[in-house]
């Protein structure tokens, strides 16, 4: 899959790509609310055997808005394009947002972009999809620009879960900063899930029986701290059962900085520099202070078999965390 990054001074749109079923959005965390619109564009371009492709923005527009605090990204860019790319799409075009496009109007966002560049042949997005300076294109703009333009209009419902409520970014965020992984995996589809570089550390997990794989996750991260059971992927795919602390380790230090700290069960070896991958499959309990080493590794120990007979039971939850997590 290609991940095209739109640059105004950089050629066209290649050929193959041109012509495409397009889906538009955000498409933070990628959940089963935008998968319906997502699947519905692979549908359309399997049956034309025309090339499918996202469009999405970069940096989220939020962030642009109020840098001072940028939102928490679900699925951070690099994150979002490998689940696209697991789904079937030929490329993602991670269109810069910046103040200048922001102003740009809704009939010119449809000439410079969806025509005269991407060539779009269908366009397919959820059916409250605004665009444009001041969000002035909706639903209707869109779709009279399509009967204008040569170019179809898919327009997809919101996405209801099992209690009939509407599947958002917004509320799996809060339920991410609360701890609620599992809750989130249901909204989700699957399994909430960091990547980050593995980074050296003061290497005490070694000396107390428990090594870790250190992740510096983003600054505007908004995970609770506390014990998770997760599942730990490395970039050959290979993966690991495991017990993850996120948090500042109060029991060692008194200013640290969030970290992620992965204990891999039934591993050895050198992990520094990997771009790996942490799933989250439940909460065990928040971080705590304890009153000395001692104490801390004797609670090691129990959330390690708590971890361990969580993660023997756990099935995929569909395609999409197959791929991610199994």
């Amino acid at each position: 899959m290609t991940v095209f990054h739109r640059n105004a001074t950089k050629g066209p749109l290649p050929e193959h790509l041109r012509g495409g079923v397009i889906a538009i959005g955000n498409f933070d965390g990628v959940h089963r609310g935008h998968q319906t619109v997502l699947q519905r564009a692979l549908d359309i371009a399997a049956e034309r055997g025309a090339p499918a492709l996202v469009l999405t923005f970069e940096p989220h527009p939020r962030t642009v808005f109020r840098p001072q605090t940028p939102v928490f990204r679900l699925t951070p860019a690099p994150l979002k394009a490998r689940i696209l790319e697991g789904m079937g799409f030929s490329a993602v075009i991670e269109y810069p947002f910046d103040r200048s496009f922001s102003e740009l109007s809704a009939a010119g966002f449809i000439r410079a972009v969806l025509l005269d560049w991407l060539h779009g042949s269908q366009v397919v997005t959820g059916f409250d999809f605004h665009f444009g300076k001041g969000r002035e294109g909706g639903p209707a703009f869109l779709m009279a620009a399509g009967e204008d333009n040569g170019f179809g209009v898919t327009l997809v419902d919101a996405f209801r879960d099992e209690n009939a409520s509407v599947i958002s970014s917004s509320f799996i965020r809060k339920l991410v900063g609360e701890g609620a992984v599992a809750e989130a995996a249901g909204q989700l589809g699957y399994r909430y899930t960091v990547e980050a570089e593995v980074i050296g550390g003061k290497r005490l997990g070694r000396t107390l029986g428990y090594p870790t794989a250190n992740m510096q996750l983003p600054p505007e991260t908004e995970l609770r701290n506390g014990i998770y059971a997760v599942r730990f992927r490395r970039p050959d795919g290979s993966h690991y059962d495991g017990v993850a602390s996120y948090g500042r380790r109060p029991t060692v230090t008194s200013n640290g900085a969030p970290l992620l700290e992965t204990f891999l069960f039934d591993f050895s070896g050198d992990l520094y520099g990997e771009v790996a991958a942490v799933s989250f499959f439940g909460h065990l309990r928040d971080e705590l202070k304890f009153d000395g080493l001692d104490a801390l590794v004797v609670q090691m120990k129990r959330d390690e078999e708590e971890a361990r007979t969580l993660l023997s039971g756990v099935r995929p939850l569909g395609g999409l965390d197959r791929r991610l997590c199994f």
